[in-house]
């Protein structure tokens, strides 16, 4: 079906509005558009490129960024609520916003609406964009007649994973900035430092080394002499860890892994725990049926380990067993949260119960993060203080002994 621009001016209000439409013709186009109270002044067929991107959502490199899904979705709910109609919100929408992956997308979504589709169908055409989790919370307020409601706290939901995001990429900040210091300077020493006391070593007939010096003019010749050779072995070691890790055994390693470190594993397991918590609140207090937002937070937690308890969590309740139970039993939830949760199921507010648990998580992991910094500064700082050390310290011993020697002599 051919795809019309156009531009008109709303009979209401008398804005300019810009936009597309699809239709069999263009005095069809045009009809449709006055039934919706706008007064065409330009209408044209454009290329169907419009449609080729309606049917693949997926076209995007990346996905929406969650801002922009939170916006999109406080302005949404505020106009659901003053009454406009869902093809009209959508227009506004695509107007509005100022991500270009969303405009498009949202222009998609609104074609799809116009031709029957409900609105969580239309998102589900675009899981780059909308999530199981997205379209999931909008089907249940399309249900529950109270879809206002469900986009608010959506945007509630996005807001705060955005917050906790960016708490920890802040706090990973320092270390990362210390870690590629130490990877320069050890590179510099290695690539430039080494040779020139290896060509002094060499100069003043020093034969016998130690075997921490031996190694490191060893190293730093291989690197001189193999720099391609030493790019392409890191180049593979990486890309074989991405592949490693895209397999589901070496996902789940993986993730065990990332539970089990030091120092970080706690605060991953708090996180996962908190995004457990915060989405099914949501879910549930949505309307979403406890088996489907189950399945649905497996799928939006980032760590198989946890999404594979969930997942059991779920086959257990289908058969008739408490939520509380199989999360014991997984031995990756807190008595505390098993407590809690006990308690939701036993008076029939489980969605308040783990909405206290995710403001407990959220709060433990803000404890957390701040005290990241005092823990792993003096580390770091010990770690690339040996680094250095022990390179300074391999350079000069043949040096000492050398002058020992002349002395002695």
């Amino acid at each position: 079906m051919p795809t019309f621009a156009y531009t008109a001016k709303d009979a209401k209000t008398g804005k300019k509005v810009k936009g597309t439409r699809e239709a069999e013709s263009g005095n069809m186009a045009q009809k449709m558009l006055q039934e919706q109270g706008l007064r065409v002044t330009d209408i044209k067929e454009t290329s169907r490129g419009v449609k080729e991107k309606k049917k693949g959502g997926g076209f995007m490199l990346g996905g929406v960024k969650l801002k922009d899904k939170s916006i999109f979705c406080r302005q949404f709910a505020t106009m659901v609520n003053a009454g406009v109609s869902l093809v009209r919100c959508l227009d506004v929408l695509e107007q509005q916003t100022s991500s270009p992956k969303l405009k498009v997308v949202t222009q998609a979504v609104r074609l799809d609406v116009e031709g029957g589709a409900t609105l969580s169908k239309a998102m589900a055409q675009h899981p780059k964009a909308f999530d199981n989790l997205f379209v999931g919370l909008v089907k249940a307020g399309e249900v529950g007649g109270a879809l206002d409601e469900t986009l608010e706290r959506l945007a509630t939901f996005l807001e705060k994973d955005m917050e906790l995001r960016r708490k920890v990429k802040s706090a990973m900040t320092y270390p990362t900035i210390v870690m590629v210091a130490a990877t320069v300077i050890v590179g510099f020493m290695v690539y430039w430092i080494l040779p020139q006391f290896a060509a002094m070593f060499k100069d003043t007939g020093v034969k016998e080394m130690p075997v921490t010096t031996e190694f490191l003019i060893d190293t730093s010749n291989f690197v001189r002499e193999h720099t391609v050779l030493t790019i392409i072995i890191l180049a593979v070691a990486y890309v074989a860890f991405r592949v490693f890790v895209s397999t589901k055994f070496g996902r789940k390693v993986y993730d065990w892994v990332k539970l089990k470190v030091p120092i970080f594993g706690k605060l991953n397991h708090q996180v996962a725990i908190s995004r457990f918590a915060r989405t099914m609140s949501t879910l549930l207090g949505s309307g979403v049926p406890i088996l489907q937002a189950f399945e649905t937070v497996a799928n939006a937690i980032d760590n198989t380990i946890i999404s594979h308890a969930i997942l059991t969590c779920r086959d257990s309740i289908r058969e008739g067993e408490s939520i509380a139970r199989p999360l014991q039993k997984s031995g990756l939830f807190q008595p505390m949260v098993i407590h809690m949760v006990s308690i939701g199921e036993e008076t029939g507010a489980l969605d308040a119960m783990l909405s206290k648990i995710a403001e407990f998580y959220e709060a433990e992991v803000d404890a957390a993060l701040a005290s990241l910094a005092a823990t792993i500064e003096p580390l770091l700082i010990v770690v690339l203080g040996f680094i250095v050390g022990f390179i300074v310290i391999s350079m000069f011993m043949p040096l000492i002994a050398m002058i020992g020697g002349l002395s002695n002599g």
